[in-house]
């Protein structure tokens, strides 16, 4: 059986944006229900020289579209920092797994192969091949910042779990 660097890509991402939202809308809940001014949350991070909430989600959603922009050699979309508030990550979340899932599987053929670079801002330009970039980078630095985002909101005390991060389980 062969797997395509799309089958690989965008379902991951697309679900862990997903549940990303899906946590991100049990944070909105707890603000409301317990009457915390929903800013609160938002700035809230886990060390002080970590990034609040708002900014965590910002990056993981910038990673999985500009990673699956570069998977596909495309260009992504470009989305400016400015939600205040959930429905507007919400909405971000929304945009960005709506052009990852309209990225034609034809444009990631060949992708494992494809020569990529990622500009950082601490690192400079970290150079892959494309399966190494999705293995290596991609994948693992949005669940980074995805898990992060759902730290900060556990430690807030919204009732999360595992099955909240993960979503759905399908088996064979």
């Amino acid at each position: 059986m062969t797997v395509s660097i799309h089958s690989v890509t965008v379902p991951a991402l697309s679900q862990a944006l997903r549940q990303l939202r899906h946590v991100l809308d049990k944070g909105a809940a707890h603000a409301r229900d317990r009457g915390i001014d929903p800013s609160v949350l938002l700035n809230m991070r886990l060390y002080p020289d970590m990034f609040p909430l708002l900014r965590q989600v910002q990056i993981a959603t910038d990673m999985a579209k500009n990673g699956a922009a570069r998977m596909a050699v495309i260009d992504p979309p470009a989305f400016p920092d400015d939600e205040t508030g959930f429905d507007d990550l919400a909405a971000r979340i929304d945009k960005t797994i709506a052009f990852i899932e309209s990225i034609e599987p034809a444009r990631f053929e060949g992708g494992e192969n494809r020569s990529v670079t990622v500009k950082t801002r601490s690192k400079g330009e970290l150079r892959f091949d494309g399966l190494d970039h999705l293995n290596n980078w991609l994948l693992p630095s949005v669940f980074f910042h995805v898990t992060t985002a759902y730290c900060i909101l556990r430690h807030a005390g919204v009732v999360i779990g595992k099955f909240d991060y993960i979503g759905p389980v399908t088996t064979a």
